[in-house]
């Protein structure tokens, strides 16, 4: 009798050869991989719940604030600029310019000078008695109530710091008082610019994305 053989069995049994069957529990195997699945679960879940704490305490916003930025924007249907204001060129304003200080001359020199830019001038003398040495400033540009969306501020733009002030004439000429802070009318190139500035289109509306 081999061994091997079982006991009682009388050697009717027998093992043979060198390969011996695993007495490995069947349900074993079972649980470890139930045991590795649920484990990647938890992980993955505990990731994502991270990453969603991440974006809130960042200031994220998320969907939520792109759809209200999306509510808050108005499209529009074309990026078109809006059209300039109807403001007169200068050879449609008659300008008289009076001299509000002690100094000599100061009105003529400066009416040519407006001339050369393409202004029609009017009067050309000293300041009205209501104004004659009153005025403080580099200058100020007298006209009707309308003249304050035309003419006035095309003729602003040739002397900075100038200020504006309306009366009741019923005319379309404005005044330039030129005023005892005056030394020059602003140089030709940045008057133009301005003139530029006033009359070119507002900025195109984009539309939103």
């Amino acid at each position: 009798m081999s061994m091997l053989t079982p006991p009682g069995m009388g050697g009717k049994y027998r093992i043979t050869g060198d390969v011996y069957p695993r007495m490995r529990r069947p349900h074993r195997r079972r649980r470890i991989v139930l045991a590795s699945v649920a484990g990647v679960v938890v992980l993955g879940a505990a990731g994502w719940g991270t990453l969603q704490l991440v974006d809130v305490f960042s200031g994220d916003g998320g969907t939520k604030t792109t759809a209200g930025k999306r509510a808050d924007c108005k499209p529009a249907p074309k990026a078109t600029a809006a059209p300039a204001a109807a403001f007169p060129k200068p050879a449609q304003i008659t300008v008289n310019v009076y001299n509000a200080t002690p100094r000599s001359g100061l009105a003529k020199t400066t009416a040519d000078e407006l001339k050369k830019r393409g202004f029609k001038i009017g009067k050309v003398g000293n300041a009205p008695t209501a104004y004659d040495k009153k005025v403080p400033g580099a200058g100020l540009l007298l006209g009707a109530p309308a003249a304050t969306k035309g003419a006035l501020p095309v003729l602003r733009t040739q002397l900075a710091g100038a200020t504006t002030k309306t009366d009741t004439r019923g005319t379309a000429d404005v005044d330039l008082i030129i005023g005892t802070a005056f030394k020059t009318l602003s140089p030709k190139a940045t008057a133009d610019a301005a003139l530029v500035t006033l009359t070119k289109p507002a900025p195109a509306v984009k539309p939103c994305r």
